[in-house]
Parts: C-alpha cells; structure tokens; sequence
C-alpha cells in the first residue's frame, strides 16, 4: 500500500494530505466547541469559576477555543508529504497569525470583563476605571495587530515599531482625542472630581443630571428630563462644571429663597396688638424679652420719652422676621447644625426682600422640595396676622378694578 501512495501524483498527494488536516482541523474545533467548551460554560456559570459567569457572556472562553483548530494546521503542516515548503510556511505563519488575532480578541474581551467585574464593587463609583481599560485595549489592538503581520510575514516586530516611530506626527493627529482623553481620565479619577451617580451642571454642554458612564473619550450625563448628554472627557478638565456630591454627602440641602414685602404694609405695632401677637407660642417670650428692654430704652429718655418719635418700638416685619426664625428652628425637616438664619435683602421696586436661609435635614430632591414648599405655604398664610402684604406686580384683574372704581367715583 506505501508503495501504492509512492506512485501517485506528488500534488495529488499533497491535496489529499491537506485535506486529511483540514478534516482534523475541524474535528478538533467540533470537539472543543461542543464539548469543552459546553464543559468549561457550565463550570463557570455554576460558580465554580470566579466571575466565570461575567467570562462567559464577554465569550472570553468562546474565542480561546479557536487557538485549537488553528494550532493544530500550523504544527501538521510540516508532516504533509511531497508538500510544498513555500506553501507550507505561508498557511503556518496565516495560522499562527490567526493564533495571535484570536489571543488579542480574547484579551481584549477579558479587559471589558474585568472592568465590569470592577464596577461591582463600591470603590468603583469613586475611581472609575472605563478609560484605563479602553485605552489598554486600544494598546493591546495595535500591539496584536504588529505581532499578526510580522508573524505573517516573519519579520521582527520592531521593524515595525521603528516605522511606527517614524509616523508619530500622525498618530498623534489620528489619536488626539484618546490622547487628551487619558489625560482627563487619569486627572479626573486621580483627583476625585468626578463618579458614576454625581449630579453636575455643565450648562455650556447642555448637562444637568446625573453621571451614567465615565469612558475614555465621553462621559455621559442623564438630564432631568431623561435625554442624554455626551461631553468629551477633556472638556471637564479644560471647562468649569458643577458637582453637587458635597451637598449630598454634608447632609443637608440649602433653601434660600425670598418672600417680597409690600413696602407699604410695614409699620410700627399698637401696644394692643402686640399683645394680640402674644398668642402665638413661638414669639410670646421673643415679644415679652422685647417690651421689658424697649421699656428699659425708654425710661432712659426721661421726659423725650413721652414723645412717640423718641422712643424704640416694635415693627410688624421685625416681629414677622423672629416668627420665622423660631418657625425655621422647630421645624422638623430643618437641620439645625447647619446655617440658619432670616434677614433682610436691601429694599428694591420688588418690595422689601425677607430672604429665608437654612438647610433641610434631607438631600433627597423630592424631600427638599416637599420642606421648601411646607415652610413657604405657611409663611405666605400668615403674614396678613402681623398685617403685612406680599409684594406682586399689578395684574390685568387689579386694573380692572381701579378702572372701576374710578368710573364710579
């Protein structure tokens, strides 16, 4: 039969020898895939593989297993008989290179894995790595892709990387923004400006909401209104922005918010009506402190003293703004280790500004808008009880009724 084999065609021979590991070829690759392979996803997935789950879904395994096929047509090649040494080193070096494509795919699928397996874990919030691991991708293509052509072609990859040195103005060009990219990741991450979760405001970028993904080239922001916002990287290092995480993290959420006096309700107060405004608890020692030193003051004068002018008195708005400051300081939704306090912004055509400054003891948004609203319906409500008006441009309505009463005078 060997005798047989010797008298046929040598590329007869050579065909069938290639055919024979073609066929073995691809018998191995069945194997691994449905066997194997099957075998490896079922250990991992049961848990017995470390993240072997998060491995799977990336086909990590799946990739790995095409080295086999590949592996076994450039280490048979060389036993093919009356086969062509040429030939034979050109489909060894395309396997081998093929070897070196699927190693790098598979890397590359084991960066992405790693990088979700890392933002499992809370630190991942605090220092994002997205943009390290892309940019270690991007290393890893090109550092692959050198070794598959110089496998191909049997040359040192250095020969390459020299004529890479040589087009270094180019790449530069070409990868500019990865470039500045990195820059800003690395500066971001290392100095803690940014995370997954923070609320910023970039209102030249159009951003306001919270961030969703920090990569190497874009981080994107999830607006209130549900749209999304993608800011180049690098735009968050050259360009101011906005982070609300102190606020979130220091436990309180500022109001500071006006109410607009109507300039010409505010006047002094009757002595009966400042004991009418005694009912109200959170004042009654306020009001009864102020009358004993106003009594004190006016003793002082002597006979001046009997003359209105002369002597201190109570206001309706100075009693409003103590009302509000012992309101604000036994409120629940208050935090009263933080700045708290009432005062008067300068009078303008808006009225006289009383300008409520404190911070609720919830971040929440829809807390600290549920707080805000509470303290400002009841403040509005009660200013008429001090007999104070709040300030509003006149309406169409209001017009109308000077109109009126003008026709009927």
């Amino acid at each position: 039969m060997f005798e047989q084999l010797q008298t046929l065609d040598p590329t007869l021979l050579a065909a069938a020898g290639l055919v024979v590991l073609i066929v073995v070829a691809i018998a191995a690759n069945v194997v691994v895939t449905r066997v194997l392979l099957r075998l490896v996803r079922r250990i991992a997935t049961s848990g017995a593989i470390p993240w072997g789950e998060t491995l799977v879904r990336y086909r990590v395994f799946a990739r790995l297993a095409h080295v086999v096929p590949a592996l076994i047509v450039a280490a048979g090649i060389a036993f093919l008989p009356e086969f062509s040494e040429q030939l034979a080193g050109i489909i060894r070096n395309v396997a081998l290179g093929y070897v070196a494509l699927t190693l790098t795919i598979a890397l590359a699928a084991t960066l992405r894995a790693g990088n979700e397996i890392y933002e499992s874990f809370p630190l991942s919030r605090q220092r994002p790595l997205k943009g390290v691991v892309q940019l270690v991708q991007i290393i890893v293509y090109i550092v692959g892709g050198i070794l598959v052509v110089a496998i191909i072609f049997e040359q040192s990859p250095l020969l390459f990387l020299t004529g890479f040195g040589a087009m270094t103005a180019v790449l530069l060009l070409v990868f500019k923004d990865t470039i500045l990219g990195l820059v800003a990741s690395i500066q971001l991450t290392a100095l803690d400006m940014i995370r997954v979760g923070d609320w910023i405001e970039m209102p030249q970028c159009g951003a306001d909401g919270d961030v969703v993904d920090v990569s190497l080239h874009t981080v994107k922001v999830q607006n209130w209104d549900k749209t999304v916002t993608t800011i180049p990287t690098y735009r968050l290092i050259a360009e101011s922005f906005r982070n609300w995480r102190a606020m979130s993290e220091s436990g309180g959420r500022r109001i500071k918010r006006a109410v607009n006096i109507d300039k010409s309700s505010i006047r002094f107060l009757e002595a009966d009506e400042v004991e009418d405004l005694k009912r109200f608890v959170l004042i009654e020692g306020y009001l009864e402190t102020k009358q004993r030193e106003l009594a004190e003051a006016q003793a002082g004068l002597g006979e001046a003293g009997k003359v209105s002018v002369n002597r201190r008195r109570l206001t309706n708005v100075g009693t409003f703004r103590a009302y509000t400051l012992a309101y604000l300081r036994g409120h629940s939704k208050i935090n009263p280790d933080m700045t708290l306090l009432v005062r008067q912004n300068p009078p303008g055509p808006q009225g006289l500004p009383i300008e409520i400054y404190c911070f609720t003891k919830s971040t929440d948004w829809v807390a600290y808008e549920d707080a805000q609203s509470d303290i400002f319906d009841h403040l509005l409500s009660i200013l008429p009880e001090f007999g104070l008006r709040l300030f509003q441009n006149p309406a169409g309505s209001d017009v109308a009724k000077l109109l009126a009463r003008t026709r009927v005078g």
